[in-house]
């Protein structure tokens, strides 16, 4: 590691893929970004050997941050959707797996694996730290196999809330409203339609100050309804889930 900046390593954990790289201090990717199809089923140890074996063709690092989908307090998970799943996103939930994600110290068994200090947060959260401007009431939406969301107030981490499974309509979550099959199913102009919805629905909620919408499904939202919803709504690289990895450190996170 040069200097004494210490080099993160940054793993975004999503139900689809895993991406992982090296960056400095300053942000800087010391090695491009690795991606691996998400492994099904996926218990507690096989995420943990996922990300073993990421790390060890990639730079050595000081420090580690994982973000995966879900609850997760102080590094624990109290619940995740996609990896208590047979066969990945929409697929048939195994009662075994949800037990053993349930109160499972991700924290604990990275660190153990990689002899590392460890960072573990919701992956929207990580991502947030890569984009917030540190002023304001700053809410971000990922948009990628489901609805991923997080806020911050001057910079620090709010306590995480899990938007994406309040219902949006009768018997229909958010995920599954603006989650990747839909767009699949409707094609970005409708879908992106229901983004809007989705976004003008939370505002009484939130009255932020900005809006970041992130994931690998944000670049499909149609410029028509960008310019509907004004210019503090803004799009951001989906590149901010490994780049947010270093600042989340710094953010209140934890």
């Amino acid at each position: 590691m040069a200097g004494t900046d210490p080099w993160t390593l940054a793993v975004d954990c999503g139900g689809g893929g895993i991406k992982a790289s090296v960056l400095d201090a300053a942000g800087t990717l010391h090695a491009p970004a690795v991606r691996v199809p998400t492994p099904y089923p996926l218990p507690p140890h096989r995420l943990v050997t996922t990300i073993a074996q990421i790390a060890a063709g990639l730079p050595a690092a000081d420090r580690v941050t994982v973000g995966m989908p879900g609850m997760v307090r102080h590094g624990v998970v109290v619940a995740t959707p996609h990896y208590v799943t047979r066969s990945g996103p929409r697929s048939a939930v195994d009662p075994a797996l949800v037990e053993a994600w349930t109160d499972h110290d991700v924290r604990a068994a990275v660190e153990a694996a990689l002899g590392l200090p460890t960072l573990v947060l919701n992956d929207a959260e990580v991502h947030g730290a890569g984009v917030v401007s540190g002023t304001g009431l700053e809410l971000v939406l990922t948009l990628g196999t489901g609805l991923g969301s997080a806020l911050f107030d001057g910079g620090r981490l709010a306590p995480h809330l899990e938007l994406s499974h309040a219902p949006v309509r009768r018997g229909v979550t958010y995920d599954e409203y603006i989650g990747q099959p839909e767009r699949r199913r409707l094609g970005n102009g409708l879908w992106s339609r229901r983004v809007q919805r989705v976004v003008e629905g939370f505002w009484p909620v939130f009255r932020w100050d900005r809006v970041y919408l992130g994931g690998g499904n944000a670049r499909h939202v149609t410029p028509t309804v960008l310019e509907r919803l004004g210019e503090r709504v803004v799009v951001v690289p989906n590149q901010a889930g490994i780049v947010g990895g270093v600042r989340a450190w710094s953010l209140g996170a934890g």
